[in-house]
């Protein structure tokens, strides 16, 4: 089969983003936000969903880290809906329960064409280097919604801000792998109503 790429560029007046995401990729990660942790979230993401992902972002970080943290959920959801394409065989649901040191994560998705997210997560921390920790639902919030899935996160355990932000990047991607992964018994879209 072909692979499944998508690539969007948008640009307004508080950030310049462009993302070309492969969901049949290796894992490879070219990334570069001016957020040193998001970086590291973003690789870890394409790590460990094998997908390819190129993120390059100029924001408004003189102002904060918010715009460009959004708004690089926002396109990057745009892609993974483009590189979708018409969703024929796959598995359109994909969980995964990661742990990392003292901390537990949930994550559920289904890629149903209707945009929800569920997040269920306290930080005790206001920052994690610099990105602010309440930006993680934001950013996941605009994920859900460009990409048009239904995306549940739920913090089971953790204290550490770092290890929970780093599990819910790490749980979505293997959620997004499994979801988007081909099943041979599916014909068309798993769906009975016909469209997804």
């Amino acid at each position: 089969m072909e692979k499944r790429i998508g690539k969007v560029v948008r640009k307004t007046k508080e950030t310049d983003i462009s993302v070309e995401i492969n969901l049949d990729g290796a894992g490879n990660a070219h990334v570069q936000t001016g957020i040193g942790f998001f970086d590291h979230m973003l690789e870890g993401f394409a790590k460990h969903g094998f997908f390819d992902l190129t993120v390059r972002v100029d924001g408004d970080l003189n102002v904060d880290c918010h715009h460009t943290i959004e708004d690089t959920g926002i396109v990057l959801g745009q892609a993974i809906k483009e590189a979708l394409g018409d969703k024929n065989k796959i598995k359109r649901f994909g969980n995964f329960l990661l742990p990392m040191d003292e901390t537990l994560v949930l994550c559920a998705v289904d890629l149903s064409g209707r945009p929800y997210l569920n997040f269920d997560c306290t930080f005790l921390t206001e920052r994690v280097g610099g990105f602010d920790t309440e930006m993680v639902r934001e950013f996941f919030y605009a994920i859900s919604y460009s990409a048009e899935m239904n995306l549940h996160m739920k913090k089971m355990d953790g204290d550490n801000s770092h290890h929970i932000i780093e599990a819910m990047f790490k749980g979505f991607a293997k959620a997004l792998d499994e979801a988007t992964s081909y099943d041979e018994r599916i014909t068309g879209l798993l769906t009975t109503k016909g469209t997804l």
